[in-house]
C-alpha cells in the first residue's frame, strides 16, 4: 500500500511536470508568433477592472486602519488631558463632581466611537475584500486552462495536418517489410499502424474536448461574476462612507454636549475666581514698597516750608513798575486764574531792585568798592528770598499748576506753551478698564469695580511709583467732580487693562 502511495503520488508530479512543460513550451511558441492564442476582450476588461477594483479597495482598507490608529491615539491623548484636568482641579473647587463624570463620559464616549467604526466600517472593508483572493487565484487558473486548451487544439491540429504525412510513413516500412517479411505478415502491420494513428488522434480530441470544457466553465462563471462585482463597488462605497459620516457626526455631536459641560464648569470656576464676595481666589496685587504717597509729600513739603522759613532774611521792598513783557498767572486745579496771596508771587514776577538796573551798564569808577560789594550782596539776598517765597507757596498748596502767559504786542501772541486738554486731568496718559474688583488698603489709593474706566497720568516725582502701580483718577469722578487732587490715586496695574 505504502508502494502504491508512492507510486500514485510519483505519478501525479510527473503529470503536473508534464503539464508545466506543455504549458511553458505553448507560451513560448505564442510569444514567438509560432502559435495562435485565444483572446477575449471582454473579459481582459474585467480583469483589468477587477485588478483596479481591488487596488482602490487595498488603499481604501489601509487608510481605514490608518484612521482608526489615529482615533485609538487621539483617545490615548483625551484621556491623559482629560486625567491631568482631574489631577489639577483642588477638591474645594466647585464643580469638581461635574468635572469627574465629564472625564468618564468622555473616554467612553471614545470607546465607543473607536467600536462602532470596527464594527461598522472595518469588519465590512475585511469582508469585501475577503472574496478578492479566491476570484483572483480563479482568474489565474482561467488562464493555465485557456493555456491547455491552445495547447491542445494546437495538437490535435497539426495531427489533422499531418495525416498525409502520417500515411506516407506508414507506406515506406511497408514496402520494406516486404522484402524481409512473409505475405502474410504485412496487412497486419499496417493495420496496426492506423490504428495507432488513430488511438493517437483519438486522445488528443478528447484532451481537446476536455481542457475546452474545464475552460468554458471557468470562463463562464467568471464572465458572470467579474461585473457584477465591479457594478457591487458603488454600493460599497456609499454604506462605507455613509457609516463613517454618521458616526463621526454623532460622535461630535456628543463630544459638543461634553465640551460644552467643561466649559460650563469653567465658568463657574471663573466666576468663584474672580468673585471678590468668596474670596476663594483672590487676586493680589504686587506689594508696595513704599508707605502712603500722598502724607509723604506733605511731610516733605511742610519740611521744604519749615526750612525756608528759618533761612529766609527779610527782602526790601519792591519799588518801580512791574515787568511789561511777561503777565504771571496762579492756576489752580480746575483751571481758573487764583488771587496771588502773600508769599505766592513766583520768582520770575518779582522785579529787580533798584541796585539791579534794567539795562547794565558798567560801573563807574568814582564808586568805591565797597559800595559795589554791598550791592552784590543785596542782590543774592532778594534772589534767595524770591526762590523762599515760591518753595513756600509750593509746599502751601499742592499740585499748583503755575502757567506763564506770554505778552502780547499789537494784539499779537509772540509765544505759546502747550497745555493738555481741557476734558483731561493734568498730564494725562491714556485709559485703562479695570478687570476685576479692588478695595484699596491705603489712603492714596482707589477703590475700583470691574467696568471702572481711569484715567492714568504722570507721577508727580517719578522717583515715588512703585513698580506695577499706577496713578490716575476714575473717569467717572473726574467728568462729575473736576477735582484732580481730590479724587487722583494709585491703583494696581495688573487688576486694569489698557483702552485700545
Amino acid at each position: 500500500m505504502a508502494e502504491l502511495g508512492k507510486g500514485v503520488s510519483a505519478g501525479k508530479l510527473a503529470s503536473n511536470m508534464q503539464k508545466k512543460l506543455t504549458r511553458a513550451q505553448e507560451k513560448v511558441l505564442q510569444k514567438l508568433g509560432k502559435a495562435d492564442e485565444t483572446k477575449d476582450e471582454q473579459f481582459e476588461q474585467c480583469v483589468q477592472n477587477f485588478n483596479k477594483q481591488l487596488t482602490e479597495g487595498s488603499k481604501l482598507q489601509k487608510d481605514l486602519r490608518t484612521y482608526l490608529t489615529s482615533v485609538k491615539t487621539m483617545q490615548e491623548a483625551s484621556k491623559k488631558l482629560t486625567e491631568c484636568l482631574q489631577e489639577i482641579y483642588e477638591p474645594d473647587w466647585p464643580g469638581r463632581e461635574d468635572a469627574n463624570k465629564i472625564v468618564e463620559n468622555s473616554d467612553l464616549l471614545w470607546t465607543d466611537y473607536h467600536q462602532k467604526l470596527v464594527d461598522q466600517a472595518l469588519l465590512t472593508m475585511d469582508t469585501y475584500l475577503g472574496q478578492f483572493p479566491d476570484i483572483k487565484s480563479r482568474i489565474a487558473k482561467r488562464g493555465r486552462k485557456l493555456v491547455d486548451y491552445d495547447s491542445a487544439r494546437h495538437h490535435y491540429e497539426s495531427l489533422q495536418n499531418a495525416k498525409k504525412k502520417d500515411e506516407a510513413k506508414i507506406a515506406k516500412p511497408v514496402s520494406l517489410l516486404e522484402k524481409a517479411a512473409p505475405q502474410w505478415c504485412q496487412g497486419k502491420l499496417q493495420a496496426h499502424l492506423v490504428a495507432q494513428t488513430n488511438l493517437l488522434r483519438n486522445q488528443a480530441e478528447e484532451e481537446l474536448l476536455k481542457t475546452q470544457k474545464v475552460f468554458e466553465e471557468m470562463n463562464a462563471d467568471l464572465q458572470e461574476e467579474l461585473p457584477s462585482l465591479w457594478n457591487s463597488r458603488v454600493g460599497f462605497y456609499v454604506n462605507t462612507f455613509q457609516s463613517i459620516a454618521v458616526l463621526e457626526e454623532n460622535f461630535h455631536k456628543e463630544m459638543g454636549k461634553i465640551n460644552q459641560n467643561l466649559n460650563d464648569v469653567m465658568v463657574n470656576l471663573e466666576k468663584q475666581h474672580g468673585s471678590p464676595a468668596s474670596n476663594a481666589f483672590p487676586i493680589k496685587a504686587q506689594p508696595r514698597k513704599k508707605t502712603n504717597l500722598f502724607s509723604r509729600l506733605r511731610i516733605k513739603k511742610s519740611s521744604e516750608g519749615s526750612s525756608v522759613k528759618a533761612n529766609k532774611s527779610p527782602s526790601p521792598p519792591t519799588d518801580g513798575p512791574p515787568l511789561a513783557s511777561h503777565e504771571t498767572k496762579t492756576v489752580n486745579h480746575e483751571g481758573e486764574a487764583a488771587p496771588a496771596t502773600l508769599g505766592e508771587t513766583p520768582a520770575a514776577a518779582i522785579p529787580k531792585s533798584p541796585s539791579q538796573p534794567a539795562d547794565p551798564a558798567p560801573l563807574s569808577t568814582e564808586a568805591p568798592e565797597s559800595e559795589a560789594a554791598a550791592a552784590g550782596e543785596k542782590s543774592k539776598t532778594d534772589t534767595a528770598g524770591s526762590e523762599s517765597t515760591v518753595a513756600a507757596a509750593q509746599s502751601s498748596l499742592p499740585a499748583v499748576v503755575v502757567e506763564t502767559f506770554p505778552a502780547t504786542v499789537n494784539g499779537t501772541v509772540e509765544s505759546s506753551t502747550p497745555t493738555n486738554r481741557a476734558d483731561m486731568p493734568p498730564q494725562f496718559l491714556y485709559k485703562v478698564t479695570a478687570q476685576h474688583d479692588y478695595a484699596a488698603t491705603d489712603s492714596d489709593e482707589l477703590n475700583l469695580k470691574s467696568g471702572d474706566v481711569v484715567l492714568v497720568v504722570h507721577f508727580d516725582n517719578p522717583e515715588e511709583q512703585d513698580e506695577g502701580w499706577l496713578m490716575g483718577v476714575k473717569e467717572s469722578d473726574w467728568l462729575q467732580h473736576k477735582e484732580f487732587d481730590q479724587c487722583r490715586g494709585v491703583f494696581p496695574e495688573n487688576f486694569t487693562e489698557k483702552v485700545l
